[in-house]
């Protein structure tokens, strides 16, 4: 129509490490008549990682996807200064990117066309010029060069698994939401799953990661959140969060947590009777 201006994307803003890159503030989600969160708030700042821990059915997820833009709810989430409604959704995809628990492609796209998804958001605008660089960094990074020109319909879950991180990782956002990451994957490919958080985390960005395994967590988070019913039962750092006391209410298992010989950092066992 004649007259009428389209607004460009605005660009995200450097974010300092250490401020709030994401605010939520009394988040609710309900799902009928069962309450799935309640009264969630949660601090996630630039250059940390913050782990989502918590029995299934605890709202890690939903959490995870409401702060994303993905689900519905009710409640206060900011990203990057600004409420979720404020950005548009190319806008919110400059700022965010998320990995799901599970990625479905319906077409037989190869490996690298897949991590090319990731650059959507920036075509048309000045980076979009690092896009080959950005895919072959991701695909580097997450072990999945050697196949960039298989079919990902054709692919191993945990190959699968690889290459939607390394489309999220392309995408270089300045915050990373992170759905069971390593649930698919072996030892060496979880580490360096984590290496590579450590990495985005260390380079300013703040990294959210849903995980089930606490010793992934206590070894590679600065922060965790503990869910309990849809509540943060607890967060901060992991020494001072992940208690034998804690886990082994939350988990209804009885858990013993011992120090690292190395690293001080908590080593959470289930208790077995002997």
């Amino acid at each position: 129509m004649i007259g009428v201006r389209i607004r460009r994307p605005r660009p995200p803003r450097p974010v300092p490490p250490g401020s709030a890159a994401i605010e939520v503030r009394g988040l609710g989600v309900d799902r009928g008549a069962r309450t799935v969160l309640a009264g969630v708030d949660l601090t996630v700042r630039a250059g940390e990682v913050l782990a989502l821990v918590g029995p299934n059915g605890a709202g890690k997820s939903t959490l995870l996807g409401a702060i994303g833009g993905d689900v519905a709810c009710t409640g206060e989430i900011t990203v990057d200064g600004a409420p979720l409604a404020a950005w548009s959704h190319t806008e919110l995809a400059m700022r965010r990117a998320i990995l799901l628990q599970r990625q479905t492609v319906s077409f037989p796209f190869t490996v690298a066309q897949v991590v090319e998804m990731g650059r959507a958001p920036w075509a048309g605008t000045p980076l979009e010029d690092d896009d080959e660089a950005a895919v072959a960094e991701a695909m580097r990074r997450t072990d999945v060069e050697r196949f960039a020109h298989r079919p990902y319909p054709r692919l191993s879950g945990g190959e699968q698994a690889r290459v939607a991180l390394a489309r999220v990782l392309a995408q270089r956002t300045g915050a990373l939401l992170l759905d069971e990451p390593t649930a698919a994957l072996d030892l060496h490919h979880q580490e360096m799953v984590f290496g590579v958080v450590r990495e985005r985390a260390a380079g300013g960005a703040a990294v959210v990661v849903v995980v089930h395994d606490l010793g992934l967590a206590a070894a590679h988070a600065d922060r965790v959140a503990v869910l309990a019913e849809g509540r943060i039962a607890a967060c901060g750092p992991p020494g001072d969060v992940l208690t034998a006391a804690l886990l082994s209410e939350v988990y209804r298992h009885d858990v013993e947590v011992l120090p690292h010989p190395r690293t001080g950092r908590p080593l959470i066992l289930p208790h077995r009777p002997e």
